[in-house]
C-alpha cells in the first residue's frame, strides 16, 4: 500500500498568476518520490469564485476546494480535511518546490522518527529573475523550539516557514495554521516545535517568489493587524503549548 504525502496550497482571486509553475513544479516531484510513496496536492481558494482553480487541470491527485474568505491560515487548514497524506508540504501559489524538495523531506522526517517536522532552506527569486539564499539561513541539522524563539524574538527568524512539512497527526494535534490575519505559517513552524524538535534540510526546498504582487509586498498587508499584537498572540500560543510539558508524539 503506498504511503503519500499532502501538498497544501491556499490562493485567492487574483493570485493565481503563478499558480501554473506551481503545479508544474508539484507535478514533477510525484515523479520523484522515493518508492512505495504517492503525492496528493490541496489547492483551496480563500473565496468560492473558483475563478483561480482553472488555471489548474482536473487529475485524479489533485483535490480543490473553496470556502468564505478567512484568510491564509484558515485556508490551509480547511484544506486538510480533504488530506490523506502522514505528511503535509505547505506551499504558497506564487511559490515552487525545487526538484527533490519532497524527497528530501519524507527522507530527513524517515531518519528521525522521533522528530515531528522538518524545514528546508529556500531560494529567494527576485524580480530580476536572480535567486538570493536566506540571510539567517541554519546549518543541516536538529532545530530546536529555545533556538527557534530566541530567533523570533531578535526578529531573525531562521527559516522559510512556508516551506515546513509536517507529521499530518502533529499538525492537526497543535491547531494547524491559526486563524490570524498574518504570521499564520511563522505560528505554525513555532508550534510545532513547541511539542517537537525538527530537522533543518540545508539543501534548498523550494523557490519564495518576490514580485510586486504578492500578498506581503502590497502596501495593505501592513494593515491586516497590529504587528505588535501579531508578534505578542504568535509567541504566546507556542509558549502556552510548551508550557502544558506535552511532548510528541
Amino acid at each position: 500500500m503506498s504511503r503519500i504525502i499532502t501538498v497544501v496550497t491556499p490562493v485567492y482571486d487574483g493570485g493565481a498568476k503563478y499558480l501554473r509553475e506551481a503545479y508544474e513544479s508539484v507535478k514533477d516531484e510525484r515523479q520523484r518520490l522515493p518508492r512505495g510513496w504517492e503525492l496528493q496536492w490541496l489547492v483551496q481558494e480563500d473565496g468560492t469564485t473558483g475563478r483561480p482553480l482553472l488555471a489548474i487541470p482536473e487529475e485524479p491527485w489533485i483535490s480543490t476546494g473553496m470556502a468564505s474568505k478567512g484568510g491564509a491560515g484558515a485556508t490551509r487548514t480547511l484544506a486538510l480535511s480533504r488530506a490523506t497524506g502522514e505528511m503535509v508540504r505547505a506551499l504558497d501559489a506564487d511559490d515552487v518546490i525545487l526538484p527533490g524538495g519532497l524527497a528530501r523531506d519524507i527522507a530527513a522526517l524517515e531518519s528521525h522518527p522521533e522528530m515531528g517536522w522538518c524545514i528546508s532552506a529556500g531560494l529567494d527569486l527576485l524580480p530580476d529573475g536572480s535567486t538570493m539564499a536566506g540571510p539567517y539561513d541554519p546549518p543541516e541539522g536538529r532545530l530546536t523550539y529555545e533556538t527557534l524563539l530566541a530567533a523570533y524574538d531578535d526578529d531573525r527568524f531562521p527559516v522559510i516557514s512556508t516551506h515546513l512539512t509536517a507529521r499530518t497527526a502533529l499538525l492537526l494535534a497543535v491547531g494547524a495554521w491559526p486563524a490570524i490575519p498574518a504570521w499564520e505559517a511563522i505560528a505554525a513552524v513555532l508550534c510545532c516545535a513547541a511539542v517537537s524538535d525538527g530537522w533543518m534540510i540545508s539543501a534548498p526546498g523550494g523557490i519564495y517568489r518576490k514580485h510586486p504582487g504578492q500578498m506581503t509586498s502590497q502596501p495593505s498587508y501592513a494593515e491586516v493587524a497590529d504587528q505588535d499584537e501579531l508578534r505578542t498572540i504568535v509567541r504566546a500560543q507556542a509558549t502556552a503549548l510548551r508550557g502544558t510539558g506535552w511532548r510528541w508524539p
